[in-house]
């Protein structure tokens, strides 16, 4: 019941924050986006932290306001395997990693999202994005949800986080949902519910057949944008399949990403896009969550068992 609560709760607050619209949706704001698509070298972290940063350089050539690098950017992918003495690999969120790329927004003038094996405490970790703003400081974090533990065993690394931030970046709401969070349509329609104009996914992940079409529809079920930054080729054995997307709040494909190569792909967006996309298809308004407490019942309780 308290979920339904939290649930109705959100839906009052996605209401008023769309009530904040310019009466000319024309003058809303653009945001200059670009996605560092790369590869992570194995048990070198510091070669991938001045790989990333010179990614960066070259990112706000073009006015660039905000940069997102891939899930783990700073370190290979270990999570296939089963040695805990890969927990050497996190860190806090002033250490070494995160240091260079605050350093790197300062000198800029831009937002980053980075995402990290973050240690929390000796024995808590968690997989998580920071915004860092232009002045260098981390405006907030969002800890993956839904670790994986199908291919890859991330669940006995890191802990679950349990929140949904929404951040104001440059009158823009951005919400973070990382990798496995989006095989979860719940993830992405919280973010919405809450305000989230753009939905940025950080991943790590393979080839799958239904990448595109699964990130497309995320897009579309909430008429957001959608920016997804993954990582690129072999790290431990496995291919990352790139193919970063940027996708319109219509659920088209803007921009795309090889399938091998590091690269940046950036795009202008206009909120003025999610405004009409919004009113084109009034899904918010027709929204029922009255009805969906099932949704927020434990599983035993919504199977009667």
């Amino acid at each position: 019941m308290a979920l339904s609560v939290a649930i109705l709760k959100a839906e009052s607050n996605w209401y008023q924050s769309y009530g904040r619209w310019a009466p000319d949706p024309t003058k809303r704001p653009r945001l200059r986006l670009a996605l560092v698509q790369m590869n992570s070298k194995e048990k070198a972290r510091d070669q991938n932290v001045e790989k990333a940063c010179r990614y960066i350089d070259k990112a706000v050539s073009d006015g660039t306001q905000i940069i997102v690098l891939p899930e783990f950017f700073n370190i290979e992918y270990f999570f296939f395997g089963r040695d805990y003495s890969y927990v050497s690999y996190a860190e806090p969120d002033d250490g070494p990693t995160m240091t260079k790329i605050r350093d790197k927004s300062r000198e800029h003038r831009v937002w980053i999202i980075a995402t990290i094996y973050e240690e929390e405490a000796p024995g808590v970790y968690f997989d998580t994005a920071m915004v860092v703003t232009p002045e260098g400081e981390i405006a907030g974090k969002y800890r993956k949800v839904h670790p994986s533990a199908v291919g890859s065993l991330e669940k006995i690394y890191f802990k679950r986080g349990s929140r949904f931030p929404i951040f104001d970046v440059l009158g823009w709401r951005i919400g973070i949902s990382i990798c496995y969070d989006n095989s979860f349509p719940e993830t992405a329609r919280i973010l919405a519910v809450k305000g989230a104009e753009l939905i940025v996914m950080p991943f790590a992940t393979p080839h799958y057949d239904m990448w595109e079409k699964m990130l497309m529809a995320r897009a579309f079920d909430n008429l957001s944008y959608v920016a997804v930054c993954n990582k690129v080729g072999n790290e431990c054995g496995y291919t990352f399949a790139g193919s970063s997307l940027i996708i319109s709040p219509y659920g088209e494909v803007i921009r795309k990403g090889s399938t091998e190569d590091d690269e940046i792909i950036a795009e202008t967006l206009d909120l003025k896009n999610v405004y009409e996309a919004r009113r084109r298809y009034p899904m918010f308004r027709d929204r029922r969550p009255e009805t969906y407490r099932e949704l927020a019942q434990f599983e035993e309780d919504a199977r009667s068992l």
